[in-house]
């Protein structure tokens, strides 16, 4: 099976090429990163173009799509799934959405709770809570936007009933909120990672175990998730 992930959630744009055998033994066959100042819909195309042409393979050769659902830049992540969509149904591909805090807790490879936090500006952010055993990833709770400070109050709760002590914190929040994080949890075992960048090699690899339980569908089985307004609707309701 070969896939191709995409993800435009953030400020970097991320087009991988995977393939996995019949032994599931996963193989990245490109990675393309773009963080550069051009907008999503100037760069997306052409670098999914040149990860297809580098492996002398089309669309046709594509046997699974995933995409980054989000949360994350709003426009970012229309013209991701509009992409997706328009390859599926011109090609008849099957679809898996992925979500940016599931793709970032699949950036940690060790026995952990995953603690993925995305910086969504104002002290606000983007979190969840994820275990990974044994290369096994299961969510604790919901995909949650909040303040930071109550992001972190809440899931200190969660933490505490996992069976795992560690907890790993990822994602551009976990930089910038590194000195509250370690106040508010002095209690715990905690680990910063260092790859905190969304990758679509880990989109890749959630979307194919999301695609072994059957979580896949067409075009119409993905759809944004914002988890919050935009800014224009906060500004509108005088909301930061």
């Amino acid at each position: 099976m070969r896939i191709l992930a995409v993800d435009t959630s953030s400020k970097n744009c991320s087009v991988a090429i995977v393939e996995v055998d019949k032994n599931k033994n996963f193989n990245v066959l490109v990675e393309k990163n773009n963080d550069d100042e051009k907008t999503h819909s100037q760069k997306l195309m052409p670098i999914i173009d040149e990860a297809l042409r580098e492996q002398s393979l089309s669309l046709d050769d594509i046997n699974l799509l995933a995409c980054c659902l989000g949360p994350g830049s709003f426009t970012g992540i229309r013209i991701g799934i509009a992409t997706v969509k328009a390859f599926a149904d011109a090609k008849n591909i099957p679809t898996v959405g992925v979500t940016s805090l599931e793709s970032l807790a699949y950036n940690v490879v060790q026995n952990s709770i995953i603690f993925p936090i995305i910086d969504c500006k104002n002290d606000n952010v983007y979190s969840a809570l994820f275990l990974s055993n044994d290369n096994t990833y299961s969510q604790i709770g919901n995909n949650i936007a909040e303040n930071i400070n109550t992001v972190l109050n809440d899931f200190s709760d969660l933490c505490e009933d996992a069976e795992i002590s560690t907890i790993t914190f990822v994602g551009d929040g976990s930089i910038l909120y590194h000195g509250l994080i370690e106040k508010k949890f002095a209690d715990y075992k905690i680990i910063f990672s260092d790859n905190n960048t969304q990758s679509s090699v880990s989109l890749a690899k959630c979307a194919y175990e999301k695609y072994l339980n059957g979580l896949y569908g067409d075009s119409n089985y993905i759809s944004p998730l914002y988890l919050r307004k935009s800014q224009a609707e906060r500004a509108k309701d005088g909301e930061k």
